[in-house]
């Protein structure tokens, strides 16, 4: 014999499954889509990094920006990040042996297949490396 009090109970459990289930999918994908955009943000940080610390080996400031886009493209294509657009800015007014090389790059990430979600389908980010120049490299 059932309790009294859990005859009115039946079916509860399915109906309480029903309504969560649509809440924890958002919250799932939300959750995924913080860590596409964290992954995104460490991997545009190496990018600027790779970025800066192949410009500081250029002897040229022209040999430094195609050694900064290049680190940077292909930083970003390892890390497996797809940017809708891509910048890569080297700051050179420091270039000289003992001086800094400085590298903005800022990528558009795609988040639009992230689907369910009301988040934006892109994201800008940024990130800045600055690196030294060996006081006894040779500049040209």
């Amino acid at each position: 014999m059932r309790p009294a009090w859990r005859h009115g109970q039946r079916g509860s459990a399915a109906t309480e499954l029903v309504l969560i289930t649509p809440v924890l999918i958002v919250m799932l994908l939300f959750v995924v889509a913080l860590g596409r955009i964290a992954s995104s943000r460490a991997e545009v940080d190496a990018a600027s990094r790779d970025a800066a610390r192949d410009a500081a080996n250029a002897r040229t400031i022209t040999a430094a920006v195609t050694n900064s886009e290049t680190a940077a493209r292909g930083a970003l294509h390892e890390g497996g990040v797809t940017c809708r657009s891509l910048s890569v800015a080297l700051d050179t007014d420091h270039f000289h042996a003992g001086g800094t090389v400085t590298a903005t790059v800022t990528c558009t990430v795609a988040l639009r297949d992230l689907v369910g979600l009301a988040i934006p389908t892109s994201r800008t980010i940024t990130a800045h490396f600055t690196a030294p120049i060996d006081v006894y490299r040779g500049i040209s």
